[in-house]
């Protein structure tokens, strides 16, 4: 079944909550083209951008209309959203979404597996748990699906609208028992920062996109007794550029995280002061890495603050600037690019580890082997 244009942006907004499980489709081959705009990720809203100014034209767009706008002038990141989408996008930026709490993933075999279970969500109290298989979804079959429809099926639309609406699912269980069962959507929140321990001295920290309120996630989940920190940002799709330079601050005592160029002037970043410059740190990050997270790695990198490992990240470092139009739809067209703080565009060529991971290496190990190397700061 392929993506229409409207499939492929609500898979845009769709991947700031289910980023790694979408990016796990991707690499899998189970999206075709890698370089279509199914791949859009996260919009990364330049900061001036939260007033949503109104169309200075006071205009109504058709999709058509748009769509053709942003061909035109080779916007590859550019994108029209109707009202009703861009509630439902703004409402995955202030980390809350609707769903029934299930994630699935899609491995080589082609067959769709229930990944992660929120708890006390849905799914969870109907008992499905990580590791059954998803055989429909409705009526249609989830393996004939691409993974993002049926993250977007899961999912549902209408925002708060949406809030009680039903998806039938049939599972099998490990023991081979069937079970069909229909749940009813709820507004979740979505689960963005985890923390866990690597071994009696180090803490892993995972951010999977940068939705409102991750810096302060980040900045609770270090008051863990550790004594190296590996933050990971495999698969992070981006988001709110404010919350990763509010992110840097927790390893930054203030200074440079990067500046944008926005219609031809430019505009700093500057981490908030009193982070954490003395704990070891390493930063993961893999080709899934994208827009304010690779920005976030960047600073880190520039800054020689933290030691850099895995893959080279996705290449995205541009802005975008929402406006909306007439009939409450919006126009997201870019507008400019992000910079470093030692000047470096990361867009088209993202950024490159300082400790590349080997085909086939745990990158897992590795960030440990590098961050035991860093010893304790002074």
């Amino acid at each position: 079944m392929p993506q229409t244009p409207r499939r492929a942006r609500q898979v845009a907004a769709l991947s700031l909550v289910f980023g790694a499980v979408l990016l796990a489709g991707a690499a899998t081959g189970a999206w075709g083209d890698p370089s279509a705009p199914s791949r859009r990720a996260s919009a990364d809203l330049a900061p001036a951008a939260a007033g949503l100014p109104a169309d200075p034209a006071g205009t109504a767009l058709s999709e058509q209309q748009a769509e053709h706008l942003l061909a035109a002038g080779g916007d590859r990141w550019g994108a029209y959203y109707s009202a009703r989408e861009y509630a439902e996008f703004s409402q995955g930026l202030d980390g809350r979404y609707l769903g029934v709490g299930l994630s699935v993933g899609r491995g080589e075999d082609g067959v769709t597996t229930v990944s992660q279970v929120t708890p006390a969500g849905p799914a969870a109290e109907a008992g499905i748990a990580p590791g059954d298989r998803l055989l429909r979804i409705d009526q249609d079959q989830a393996d004939r699906l691409p993974v993002t429809e049926v993250v977007a099926r899961l999912r549902g639309q209408g925002g708060e609208r949406g809030v009680g609406s039903e998806v039938t699912l049939a599972v099998r269980r490990g023991d081979g028992q069937v079970r069909e069962l229909r749940l009813r959507r709820v507004l979740l929140d979505s689960q963005q920062v985890t923390a866990e321990r690597l071994d009696e001295a180090d803490l892993r920290i995972t951010v999977r996109a940068f939705t409102s309120g991750v810096a302060e996630q980040v900045r609770t989940a270090l008051r863990a007794p550790h004594t190296g920190v590996v933050l990971d940002l495999r698969g992070n799709s981006g988001g709110l550029v404010d919350e990763a330079v509010g992110t840097a601050g927790v390893f930054l005592d203030g200074g440079a995280v990067g500046s944008y160029q926005e219609r031809g002037e430019k505009r700093e970043l500057t981490a908030p002061s009193g982070g954490d410059q003395r704990t070891p740190l390493v930063v993961l990050v893999d080709g899934g890495t994208m827009s304010a997270a690779e920005l976030l790695a960047g600073a880190l990198q520039d800054r020689s603050r933290a030691v850099v490992v895995g893959s080279r990240t996705f290449g995205k470092g541009t802005v975008q600037q929402p406006s909306r139009l007439a009939d409450g739809a919006v126009l997201e067209m870019t507008v400019g690019r992000y910079y470093t703080p030692a000047g470096r565009s990361l867009d088209g060529t993202g950024l490159a580890p300082d400790v590349p991971a080997a085909v086939g290496e745990d990158a897992d190990a590795l960030a440990l082997r590098v961050l035991a190397g860093l010893g304790t700061r002074a």
